[in-house]
């Protein structure tokens, strides 16, 4: 089974998709600006990137970038756990598209990445 973690107002998120289906492949998609994240969920994953929250946090473009500044999460000593939970507040805080497949989990971008993981 494969899962993208996908916000179909991103271009990169649905070039992503895209690419998964002329793949071959139905994945589920979960469109996380609606369901939200757990701690628990992000935790599993960037278990599975072997990565950190700073390495998936959205730096750039409206709001995420003014939500960045306003939490201070780039400020020197802000912890993986200030991070975690800014993203359970704020979904679009995580960079996207996220893609889970049996062969591992990784940040999609750029679109041609998720090769690696069909």
């Amino acid at each position: 089974m494969i899962t993208i973690y996908h916000n179909p107002a991103c271009g990169t998120s649905r070039q992503v998709l895209g690419l998964l289906r002329e793949a071959g492949h139905d994945p589920e998609v979960v469109e996380y600006l609606k369901t939200g994240w757990t701690k628990a969920q992000l935790k599993g994953l960037l278990a599975k990137m072997q990565a950190r929250p700073l390495d998936i946090l959205r730096k750039t473009n409206s709001p995420a970038a003014e939500l960045v500044a306003e939490l201070k999460l780039l400020e020197p000593g802000v912890s993986d756990e200030a991070i975690l939970n800014a993203m359970v507040e704020h979904p679009v805080l995580v960079q996207r598209p996220i893609v889970v497949t049996p062969k591992g989990v990784k940040l999609a971008r750029p679109p041609e990445t998720v090769q690696a993981l069909l």
